[in-house]
């Protein structure tokens, strides 16, 4: 089975650009772009580049400080090990940076089968203000079917768990659509929703993935 997880406000509780921001004073701004988007009321790919043109000509170094201060969400790293450990392929689609995924992934000490995320290129030490990756024009629908065609699943066989707007190309074609304190626009498309990874992991036992 793959198991699909939104990053940003699922597994994690970070919001990356807003810890990005803190390094420059913009941390209000990018809260209050990323609200509007995760509501939908903004086109996430235009609400990334706007949060990203904020951070042109931060230092990488600070830029490499925010990433470290991602953390996973309690109980995140035992939900993700015992996925792995059940055999299932475990992929984080999400619209944040690889960096920071991988910094709070490695602070846990868990690994996951794929990381799809978008990055921040920099320009003579300094981020350039751009963004790039597949997940920002792409959407998580695409993202899923290339890691469902790569494992062999079917879409029956596939579970995706998300918050936010951007999560509802996945959630709309997934097997069990799984909304974690999902935003009022998305929680209709999921099939069940949970507040906490401990109530996640008990869910996932229950419909025998784990």
């Amino acid at each position: 089975m793959l198991v699909a997880f939104d990053f940003d406000g699922t597994l994690s509780d970070s919001e990356m650009t807003v810890l990005l921001g803190n390094q420059n004073g913009t941390a209000q701004d990018m809260a209050d772009i990323t609200e509007r988007a995760m509501n939908n009321e903004i086109e996430y790919a235009e609400s990334l580049r706007q949060r990203c043109e904020l951070l042109a000509d931060l230092p990488d170094e600070q830029a490499q400080a925010a990433f470290d201060e991602v953390r996973l969400r309690p109980g995140a790293a035992e939900v993700i090990a015992a996925l792995r450990e059940a055999g299932h392929y475990v992929a984080i689609l999400t619209g944040g940076f690889e960096r920071g995924v991988e910094a709070a992934l490695k602070r846990e000490g868990v690994e996951v089968d794929a990381i799809v995320a978008n990055r921040l290129p920099v320009v003579d030490g300094k981020l350039s203000g751009n963004v790039r990756g597949p997940l920002i024009e792409g959407t998580k629908d695409d993202a899923l079917e290339v890691a469902t065609a790569i494992v062999g699943e079917d879409w029956d066989d596939t579970i995706a768990v998300g918050d936010g707007a951007n999560d509802l190309p996945m959630l709309e074609v997934a097997g069990l659509a799984i909304g974690f304190e999902p935003k009022p626009a998305v929680e209709p498309a999921c099939d069940v929703t949970v507040s906490t990874m401990d109530e996640l992991y008990v869910l996932l036992e229950e419909r025998g993935a784990l």
